[in-house]
């Protein structure tokens, strides 16, 4: 790609101007790619909201080709009339914006990276330091076993570099292996280069993983808040939250083994000692998962 970049897989916007930084104060880097575990649309849903608070400018685009299977994330074609009136690519950008003080924030939004992960991470990198960011968040969502009667409750991942960050938030204790995304190789490249990051990870009822959770949403949101200081206004994902849950709370009521597996969630949580990532001891949420995504679609009457 043609520009003023260092790396070839992203192009700095003409618009913006060199050094990337001369326009920034100490800005927050939200990294907001989709493509990974996102229970309940979390981490989209609070991307999708952080983005519509305050007006946006591309500070850098990168290019997709070599990093994105086009066969699995198909451009979009408006048709008109039979006439191909539009194309669009999928996009990843890097963009800046504001918080409700007006402190400068960055979004890294667009797909996860299907190629090239080790030159994507480098470049990642390379902009943050010559943004000058000062923290770097990741969103996430993930099934749990907790139930929606309870707040949502967030865990973090960190690399070495940042482990004061995770206090702030808490985290999942014991020894894991999981599959990582992006964002985990992002946090360990940035706390080796000294970029304090954190991942925010909302813990979502595992039956209600597969629908919109606004609560998760609204959860991370306070989390970025609380971590960077930075001033959002969750609100509209609150009244979102209220809305959902009196819809779950009504198919609930209606089944008496659904309230049982609830009130054993509820009990677990309560005690502490429910398995706080995994779900090998968690009664099986299929058939209610199931049952609320028909009722969500207003087909149970």
């Amino acid at each position: 790609m043609t520009g003023t970049s260092r790396s070839p897989l992203y192009r700095v916007d003409p618009a913006w101007g060199e050094p990337i930084a001369q326009r920034l104060v100490h800005p927050v880097l939200v990294v907001a790619l989709d493509g990974w575990v996102d229970a309940g649309l979390g981490a989209s849903t609070a991307a999708e909201h952080l983005l519509a608070t305050t007006p946006t400018a591309v500070v850098a685009s990168f290019d997709t080709e070599p990093l994105v299977d086009l066969r699995a994330r198909r451009p979009t074609a408006r048709l008109v009339d039979g006439v191909t009136a539009e194309l669009t690519w999928p996009a990843i950008r890097l963009l800046a914006g504001k918080d409700q003080v007006g402190a400068d924030v960055l979004y890294l939004t667009g797909p996860e990276p299907d190629f090239r992960w080790h030159g994507f991470v480098d470049a990642v990198v390379e902009l943050t330091l010559r943004a000058g960011v000062r923290t770097v968040v990741g969103l996430g969502a993930f099934p749990a076993p907790t139930p929606h009667t309870r707040p949502v409750r967030l865990a973090s991942t960190v690399p070495p570099e940042s482990a004061e960050l995770a206090a702030r938030v808490g985290f999942v204790q014991g020894t894991l292996e999981v599959p990582a995304g992006i964002e985990a190789a992002l946090e360990v490249a940035l706390g080796k280069a000294g970029v304090p990051v954190i991942g925010l990870w909302a813990r979502v009822p595992h039956y209600v993983a597969a629908m919109p959770f606004p609560d998760a949403s609204a959860a991370l949101v306070d989390g970025l808040a609380t971590v960077t200081g930075l001033v959002f206004d969750s609100s509209p994902l609150r009244l979102a939250a209220q809305e959902t849950r009196r819809q779950i709370d009504d198919l609930i009521a209606a089944n008496r083994d659904h309230l049982e597996m609830v009130r054993r969630l509820e009990s677990a949580l309560d005690a502490e000692e429910g398995n706080s990532f995994g779900l090998d001891e968690v009664p099986s949420g299929d058939e209610i998962a199931a049952e609320l995504e028909r009722f969500l679609r207003g087909e149970m009457g």
